[in-house]
């Protein structure tokens, strides 16, 4: 799968440097312009590395915390 992402990205890429010369505006039947904004360039994202996955579970953690104490402090305060 990753070897045909990767193939979409540089199909992609060679089209928007062909395009990028280019306006991208249309007219129609009524003289009004339409203009398209530019594309981002596409890329594929890859699975997180296992140190990357524990920093995340620690983030979970604290924000449970957070939200668990804002929670209870709430029911304390009413």
């Amino acid at each position: 799968m990753l070897t045909i992402c990767n193939k979409v990205v540089i199909f992609i890429y060679i089209t928007k440097q062909k395009r990028e010369k280019t306006m991208y505006t249309t007219v129609n039947e009524d003289g009004v312009l339409n203009n398209y904004a530019t594309e981002p360039q596409v890329y594929c994202a890859e699975y997180p590395a296992i140190w990357e996955q524990r920093k995340y579970v620690l983030q979970g953690v604290f924000a449970t915390l957070i939200v668990t104490t804002l929670v209870l402090v709430g029911f304390s305060v009413s």
